[in-house]
């Protein structure tokens, strides 16, 4: 091993730490990993940025934008609407919606598919009185597998499509995944639905025996206007049950708890309540209750009669989930001022199956955590969309234009067709479909550039330049001569299975588009070795890459359905692990089929 390579290799150790320690955004870890290896000389000053052109990372933005038209005409999320039904079967809720799940992964964004979805699903468990736990994971894995099935379902498949075109000069068709990746999808939907979903254990967020079917525990505060100024906490009982809520207790404005029931309330009364989003929204409003207000520094006059605003303008409660890539992550609500910049105020905390209840204005927020917010309907909304939070409580169901459907469909298979043909490539037609979007009023000017993940481009372009001089220092050759050994006693198809396990494993505590950064040119190196098909290898690593089934961390639909399935970090092996090997052996056999050795 040559001192670059050393150095190489000790770099992306450190960006791989850094990565795994959820401390720090992705985007900004590559990014350091990316001028640590200029300062070093891995990397010539001048290719630094030469990620930021690369086909890939364009065609991931304008895949993201795409997505937006397809969302915006309304029809996906009334279709979706359409296919939950009550008194179903959870097998055959699961095998629909996933279903529906995953062919809307083949074509427009996984988190955004599994964001039209989890509203849906959360409501379809609760008219039928079972726990949402039993049916989150089994979409967010749905979502996962859909993306297995085109080029542009997920970012690794566009990703090996830009390694091929360099490698062996010719990138990868629209549908080159398809015959692997839908055989891949279709196996592992009917796993989840007809025995993945019995390996989850139940959580269904119940509160102990003689409290209200809950979920969060708020505070909220007795107004100075308030009938139950003079009352005690016994007298609210009552309106409690009516509610469906139980109140602990209240708090003082030196934060001591008190339980006791005979304790008065005062103007200005913290108190303490347990109960589900509807169940708080209905108490506050009928007993006169208010939202408490943030614990900030230097409030004056005009900070007050904003709130006052706020209060007096019958604000809607919603359940929302925060999503790695949302602002709050790692953030106070204090320390944003959330009411006074977005109107928006947290009432309450739950992280996995714990509710938090104290200090709610200066938790630190995680990716994952279920937040019960608060604020004016005008601006809720907005509000949510610019804070990067998934409503869970409301479905937002657009009118159908069947009109602006149609073209969004005809434009987009037109694009496929030109690039397919070969007349454009598809880079330039995608583009091409984007603009027309945007001109045609399809997606908004203001969301061509708010709809890109900007984190996940930010991240790829600054990768790419690393990989490459990963590959050309020798650290790919090295990785797949190792590799080579330990498999040269055994068939090729040993070696497959030993660079798809391994991309599993790195996929499942590593972003998908780091792994497959790394892992794609190892696998063509690797088949070189052993005078093997490229494709067979290439393409079985990118179906790898998107195997984040055994960790939340491994994909950000696993996170986002963490929270509201009151998942514990240890409930995703249970599933996942089963749904691994699966794909391990339909994905072989089929690859094999396809891509002959």
């Amino acid at each position: 091993m040559t001192l670059d390579q050393g150095l190489l290799f000790g770099l992306f150790g450190l960006v791989l730490i850094g990565m795994l320690s959820n401390r720090f955004r992705h985007d900004l870890v590559a990014f350091a990993g990316l001028l640590v290896a200029v300062v070093l000389g891995l990397v010539p000053q001048n290719e630094a940025f030469s990620g930021f052109a690369n086909p890939a990372v364009v065609v991931v933005a304008l895949v993201l934008v795409a997505s937006v038209a397809f969302q915006n005409t309304g029809a996906l999320g009334l279709l979706a609407a359409r296919l939950t039904r009550e008194g179903r079967m959870v097998p055959v809720h699961i095998a629909i919606l996933g279903g529906f799940g995953a062919g809307l992964s083949a074509v427009i964004n996984n988190v955004a598919a599994l964001a039209i979805l989890m509203p849906l699903d959360i409501q379809a468990a609760r008219k039928a009185g079972r726990a949402p736990s039993l049916t989150l994971m089994c979409l967010a894995f749905a979502t996962i597998l859909g993306g297995m099935v085109t080029l542009i379902g997920t970012p690794p498949n566009i990703i090996a499509s830009a390694i091929r075109e360099q490698k062996l000069g010719e990138a990868y068709g629209m549908f080159s995944f398809t015959p692997v990746g839908l055989a891949v999808a279709l196996a592992g939907i009917a796993f989840i639905s007809l025995i993945g979903w019995r390996l989850i254990p139940s959580r269904d967020n119940q509160t102990p025996a003689g409290h209200s079917s809950a979920g969060f525990m708020a505070e909220l505060t007795v107004g100075k206007d308030s009938e139950l100024i003079g009352q005690r906490v016994l007298d609210l009982e009552k309106a409690a049950r009516n509610a469906d809520v139980f109140v602990i207790g209240t708090r003082d404005p030196d934060g001591r708890f008190d339980q006791a029931r005979w304790a008065l309330l005062e103007e200005g009364s913290l108190l303490v309540v347990e109960g589900a989003a509807d169940a708080i929204a209905s108490f506050v409003k009928s007993n006169g209750l208010a939202i408490p207000p943030e614990a900030e520094s230097g409030a004056d006059e005009a900070k007050d009669e904003r709130r006052k605003e706020v209060l007096a303008a019958a604000p809607e409660i919603i359940e929302v989930v925060i999503p790695g890539d949302s602002m709050l992550v790692g953030q106070q609500p204090s320390s944003l001022r959330l009411r006074d910049r977005f109107g928006v105020v947290v009432l309450a905390v739950r992280r996995g199956r714990a509710t938090i209840s104290t200090e709610i204005s200066h938790q630190r927020l995680r990716a994952g955590d279920m937040l019960l917010v608060t604020g004016q309907p005008i601006r809720v909304a907005p509000s949510l969309e610019l804070l990067g939070l998934v409503p869970l409580s409301r479905v937002d169901v657009s009118p159908l234009q069947k009109r602006d459907m149609t073209l969004v469909i005809v434009i987009f298979l037109a694009a496929l067709a030109v690039a397919t043909s070969g007349a454009l490539s598809f880079t330039i037609a995608i583009a091409i479909a984007v603009v027309l979007y945007a001109a045609l009023g399809f997606v908004p000017m203001r969301d061509l550039y708010r709809k890109i993940e900007w984190p996940v481009v930010v991240m790829l372009a600054c990768l790419l330049p690393i990989g490459q001089a990963f590959d050309q220092l020798g650290g790919t050759a090295l990785v797949a001569q190792t590799l080579s050994d330990i498999t040269q006693a055994y068939p090729p198809i040993v070696a497959l299975i030993a660079v798809m396990v391994v991309t599993m494993t790195l996929s499942d505590v590593l972003n998908n588009v780091a792994t497959i950064v790394v892992m794609g040119p190892v696998a063509i190196d690797l088949a070189g070795r052993l005078d093997a098909n490229p494709d067979t290898f290439l393409m079985g690593t990118a179906i790898a890459a998107s195997c984040a089934f055994l960790t939340p961390i491994g994909h950000k639909n696993n996170t986002l359905v963490m929270g509201p399935g009151g998942y514990g970090f240890g409930d995703y092996w249970r599933m996942g692990l089963p749904l691994e090997l699966i794909v391990l052996a339909v994905a072989v056999p089929m690859l094999m089929l396809v891509y002959p050795l």
